[in-house]
């Protein structure tokens, strides 16, 4: 018998229905490995990402550029409250005895320190502990703490600033044998327990961190590992998402696949963000020791590192700037924590609660600090190096900058800007400033607005203005070079004259006073800066030779050869003016302007020397006699007014310069061992209530008596002769007789010898005298 199936109890088979579920597994298992590849493929991608940043270079580092370097001798000039602000500035901690590297004690006149050491362009410099005797104004002794005595001791170099990438992100590299006690186990302690133990993730302190954060009732703990937050702040984005935290796991496993702890761990010191300064973000423990506290990371007390450590949590919310209190509180719940895991003792922990927060009332690194200077720093590196290799090396410049002089430079002009508030039209009126050293042309000080601490139009380099009466001292310069035909005791006529030019014009000069002097002696043209006799000399000698003497003295700009130019109508920045004071201070010798002085690499090798250079541009003798008329300006004429608050035994030597409707205001002068130029005027070439006289040489009068300067003191050349005259008359004289008055000559020039006092000299040996230097 046959059987037949029925439909119904095919269709009811098992096999049927496993045979459906076949495909859906199928492409399980197909996208599952699919997802796989993909993973795999993300993995190595990541893998490759992790490897090439974290193994070449890591970060670019800004170039430094730091202060000129303090040194210290017996017998030079130095006030004790100078040292003082110097070692202050660098971040010295005041103590009752000078332990341990940055620490200074004071008792009475002497200074002990400690100093830290530093690789200078010519080699290291030790740290050594050494104390500084003053006098007066003087270092009276400098000897080791053995008592043996110091030929020369050199602080190190004031951080100024840094020359910042397109991101301003800013550090100072750190390895880790440089980080001071305590600061490892803080932050091992506040941010990641198990940090020595894990792979990257730490499920123990994601676990952890949840059941605190329930316990308390608020957010109290991440459970990112330091190295997942390495990972977000070296390759990721802030984003929150899922995908983002994934990522970062996977690439902090990978991260620890490849490279130890000890690695790690140096990484995220110098990566974690900490602070921002203005528009320079502070990165790492290294540059944030300095920003908050002025010294350096290795120096910080148990206290400075718990407050480093709690600012991690949140830069701007436990900004201790801003925000004090909060970040008072904050510091001390981590120091609880070091003492809950028994990091310090109760008794360390009570201590450094204790302690007040300690940080500095600005940063001490801040990229607008100095922006004038920082700036012409900037435009005398680019003449050599990429802007690459100034932003991302980090090179170290070393400059000539003195954060002292800059101080009192600021004062100056502040005080004086104060004190004239009260005149119509000073609220508007800028200013600039630069201070040399007038042997070496080095620049030691820069302001370029009145607010003097920030960045904006530096005017003491692009400021170009009229530059007044400044010209005068070039014109009788030029005059002075031809000794037959021109002594200081020269008459000059100071009446009114005209000259008409090419195009018609006719150029009509006028005396500031709007009077005329009649018959002047040389001299007294410059002293007195009369503008007639000045411009009439001037035409004698001839425009062009004038402006050739100009070029001799540092000047590159190519004026038309008009008659106004004698009298200042060209056009010239402060720094181009200190230029060409710097050759009539330094005896006719031109020393181009400087202030970089030597670059470093970032690793300490020399790169590059910025050596003095200097070349005879005028007869010794011929400037001798300008700077005589120069110091016959501050003592007799127009710039008299700054004895008045210097004392008389200070020789110095300048010039007033006012512009066409006191537009500017000018002055240039120097001492032996500074030279400054200060200029005040308005942006928009208004008119202002100030001349030379009452404007620029005030700022210059308060910067000279705060900065103490040595009385200029030029040894008579070999061509130069002093000779007696009669005062009135400019005959030679005799020493006893009245007005009998000694004056220098070049050789040959001078007067012949005056016959007894009360007499006059023969006339044919007058006459021979007078064809002599007319001719």
């Amino acid at each position: 018998m046959t059987r037949t199936r029925s439909p119904r109890s095919s269709r009811s088979r098992p096999k049927h229905r496993t045979g459906g579920m076949r495909p859906w597994l199928g492409w399980l298992v197909k996208l599952s490995l699919v997802g796989l590849v993909v993973l795999a493929g993300f993995a190595v991608y990541l893998d490759a990402v992790v490897q090439e940043k974290f193994s070449g270079k890591r970060w670019t580092v800004p170039a430094k550029v730091y202060a000129r370097p303090l040194e210290l001798f017996v017998g030079q000039k130095l006030a004790k409250n100078d040292f003082l602000t110097e070692l202050d500035a660098l971040g010295y901690r005041r103590e009752s005895a000078a332990n341990g590297p940055g620490a200074a004690a004071v008792a009475g006149n002497n200074v002990e320190l400690n100093t830290r050491g530093f690789q200078f362009y010519e080699g290291a410099e030790p740290a050594q502990r050494i104390r500084v005797k003053f006098s007066g104004d003087y270092v009276a002794g400098l000897t080791q703490a053995s008592g043996q005595e110091l030929a020369v001791a050199r602080l190190e170099p004031l951080l100024i600033g840094g020359l910042y990438p397109a991101h301003h992100e800013d550090r100072i590299l750190i390895k880790l044998d440089q980080v001071p006690p305590y600061l490892v186990e803080t932050l091992v302690a506040v941010e990641d327990r198990e940090f020595f133990h894990h792979f990257g993730v730490s499920p123990k302190s994601i676990a952890r961190a949840f059941w605190v954060n329930a316990s308390a009732g608020q957010l109290r703990q991440g459970g990112s590992t330091l190295t997942q937050q390495l990972v977000k702040n070296f390759y990721l984005t802030s984003e929150r998402s899922l995908t983002r935290k994934a990522t970062e796991a996977l690439m902090a496993l990978l991260l620890e696949l490849h490279y130890d702890k000890q690695e790690i761990l140096e990484a995220y010191l110098n990566e974690v963000f900490l602070g921002q300064d203005g528009q320079r973000a502070v990165h790492g423990f290294g540059l944030a020791s300095q920003y908050f506290f002025s010294q350096p990371l290795a120096e910080l007390k148990l206290h400075q590192v718990a407050l480093l450590v709690g600012i991690v949590k949140g830069p701007s919310y436990y900004n201790p700037r801003r925000f004090p209190e909060r970040a008072l509180e904050r510091r001390n719940l981590v120091i609880d924590l070091l003492a809950e895991q028994n990091v310090v003792t109760p008794e360390e922990a009570a201590a450094a609660k204790k302690m007040p927060l300690g940080v500095t009332k600005r940063g001490s690194l801040a990229d607008s600090s100095y922006p004038a200077f920082l700036d012409l720093v900037k435009r005398q590196l680019r003449q050599d190096y990429r802007d690459e290799d100034l932003t991302e090396e980090g090179l170290r410049i070393f400059t000539s900058f003195d954060p002292i002089l800059q101080q009192k430079a600021e004062g100056a002009l502040n005080s004086t800007l104060t004190g004239l508030s009260g005149r119509k039209g000073v609220d508007q009126v800028e200013a600039a400033m630069v201070v040399t050293n007038p042997e070496s042309g080095e620049i030691q000080a820069m302001i370029g607005s009145r607010q003097p601490r920030f960045a904006g139009f530096n005017r003491a380099l692009d400021a170009v203005r009229p530059i007044g009466s400044l010209i005068k001292p070039a014109v009788y310069l030029t005059a002075l070079e031809r000794p037959s035909q021109y002594t200081l005791t020269s008459w000059l006529v100071d009446e009114p004259f005209s000259v008409k030019g090419q195009d018609g014009q006719v150029w009509r000069p006028q005396n500031y006073d709007r009077k005329a002097h009649g018959t002047v002696y040389l001299y007294q043209g410059l002293a007195n800066s009369y503008n007639l006799s000045t411009a009439k000399l001037g035409l004698e000698l001839g425009v062009p030779k004038v402006l050739k003497t100009l070029e001799r003295l540092g000047v590159s700009r190519d004026w038309p050869a008009y008659p106004s130019m004698l009298l200042g109508a060209g056009a010239l920045s402060p720094i181009e003016v200190a230029t060409m004071y710097q050759t009539l201070a330094n005896g006719g010798f031109n020393t181009p302007l400087r202030g970089i002085r030597s670059v470093l690499t970032a690793e300490g090798e020399p790169l590059r020397r910025y050596p003095f250079q200097i070349q005879q541009r005028f007869d010794p003798g011929a400037i001798y006699l300008v700077q005589n008329a120069m110091q016959r300006v501050m003592r007799e004429g127009t710039g008299r007014s700054v004895y008045s608050q210097l004392p008389g035994s200070l020789t110095l030597a300048g010039k007033t310069g006012t512009s066409n409707d006191s537009r500017d205001s000018w002055f240039a002068g120097f001492s032996q061992d500074l030279l400054a130029v200060v200029w005040l005027g308005r942006d928009d070439n208004g008119s202002t209530p100030l001349t030379g006289a009452t404007g620029a040489l005030q700022v210059w009068t308060g910067f000279m008596r705060k900065a103490d300067p040595l009385p200029l003191n030029m040894p008579l050349p070999d061509n130069v002769v002093q000779a007696w005259v009669d005062a009135n008359s400019g005959q030679g004289s005799d020493s006893s007789c009245p007005n009998a008055v000694q004056m220098p000559y070049i050789r040959g020039s001078e007067p012949p010898p005056g016959a007894a006092c009360g007499l006059q000299a023969p006339v044919d040996e007058v006459m021979d005298w007078v064809r002599g230097w007319m001719n």
